[in-house]
């Protein structure tokens, strides 16, 4: 990869992987991050999730979730290396940002600058997406509460209904933000996998895209939609691409953190 000059406007990669399992997701974001951390550029990346997989927020609990029952639905586990609450990714899009810290800005600069982009493509779709406006809403602490329960200040919305969950972490000098966008509401099904006791109580199920469009978007038009509000707000060169061979035998290597049960279920 050439290095880029000051004048030159910033070149983005955009990465569109194979469906493939929570754990191999999830390692894949953190060898983009560390090519980002060794001077490489930018990524947005886009991807889906076979099998269905529950993901786990890094410091969420997990004691109130039936293993059993998840087991028996065939619905893979993992920890993301990012915060927030439980989401069950099947029927969407994944989006995952890695950058340099100060490639955005603050954290709450690039999490305002991710989300206007993701608004900006989904209206290219024809979804009257808006951010939350601020009010008394915290944003929510590690807890068994699913990840679509209620949207907070800054968040994608539709129709008042969260319709993009997000969560961020930086570490050694790069961000890493990821976020779901549900195609259909899979959500609902969260507190089915839990134990007696900690389900939440029944909740207005998020907004879906298909539920908003009364059709299901093409993924390549979902996703150039998404591309086209990311140049616009973000700005820079957005250039389509793959991973690259080191990138592949670093997650290849990163892959046995996330498949193991004593980091997905530590807490």
């Amino acid at each position: 990869m050439q290095p880029q000059t000051p004048d030159e406007p910033t070149r983005w990669r955009l990465i569109d992987t194979p469906p493939a399992p929570g754990a191999w997701n999830m390692a894949v974001d953190e060898a983009l991050a560390d090519s980002v951390r060794q001077g490489g550029a930018p990524v947005l990346r886009v991807y889906r999730w076979n099998p269905p997989c529950l993901s786990l927020g890094r410091n969420q609990p997990s004691d109130g979730y039936d293993r059993d029952e998840i087991g028996r639905r065939g619905i893979g586990v993992v920890r993301r290396p990012t915060g927030g609450r439980a989401v069950l990714h099947h029927r969407e899009l994944t989006y995952s940002v890695a950058a340099r810290d100060d490639e955005l800005g603050t954290p709450r600069q690039a999490y305002a600058a991710i989300n206007r982009a993701l608004v900006a493509g989904l209206r290219r779709l024809g979804v009257d997406a808006r951010l939350q406006p601020a009010g008394t809403e915290r944003a929510p602490l590690p807890s068994l509460a699913p990840c679509f329960e209620q949207p907070v200040e800054g968040e994608v919305t539709a129709g008042g209904r969260k319709l993009v969950g997000s969560a961020q972490r930086r570490e050694d000098g790069v961000m890493l933000q990821h976020g779901s966008l549900p195609l259909h509401d899979d959500q609902s099904a969260v507190p089915g996998l839990m134990l007696p006791g900690f389900a939440p109580s029944t909740a207005e199920p998020p907004a879906t895209l298909a539920a908003l469009l009364g059709r299901e978007p093409g993924w390549d038009a979902l996703v150039d939609a998404l591309a086209e509000g990311w140049t616009e707000v973000v700005g820079g060169v957005l250039e389509r691409g793959e991973m690259t061979g080191e990138e592949a035998a670093r997650a290849k290597a990163r892959r046995a953190r996330y498949e193991d049960p004593a980091w997905t279920w530590h807490r």
